[in-house]
């Protein structure tokens, strides 16, 4: 059975997108990764594809997706990336165990800033998936 890392901003169109990518280029054996916003845009951020392109890893295909209560019950982690507050997050979302990243939104930065924002997604996916692993070799 696999498992599956939600993440999870507002407009899906930047971090957590960057953030579904780059875990499933690489992701623990029996993981995979999917992302949502409680407001998705239109599409993603026009950066977020050419900067995940950068360092060799493609957006994910589908549009900005709209969270729903069945994509966070089937979800065994969440992670927000900062950017819920009361108004933007479902009840849902607030009742279950999540971790937030409090990353900044890159839309707002230059582009070595939104280069910043994408690294620090890479290390966070690249510990996050260490503690997987070491999770599943005790299991």
């Amino acid at each position: 059975m696999t498992r599956t890392v939600l993440f999870v901003c507002v407009g899906n169109a930047g971090r957590s997108l960057m953030a579904e990518a780059i875990f499933n280029a690489d992701p623990p054996p029996g993981w995979t990764a999917a992302s949502a916003g409680t407001r998705p845009a239109g599409s993603p951020n026009r950066r977020t594809g050419p900067m995940l392109a950068e360092i060799g890893i493609r957006i994910p295909a589908h549009a900005p997706r709209l969270l729903d209560n069945a994509t966070i019950d089937r979800a065994a982690r969440c992670i927000t990336m900062g950017c819920l507050d009361d108004a933007s997050c479902p009840a849902r979302l607030h009742a279950r165990s999540s971790v937030d990243w409090g990353l900044e939104d890159p839309a707002r930065l230059d582009d070595d800033g939104f280069r910043r924002v994408r690294d620090e997604i890479r290390s966070r996916v690249g510990q996050l998936r260490r503690e997987l692993l070491a999770a599943g070799a005790g299991a």
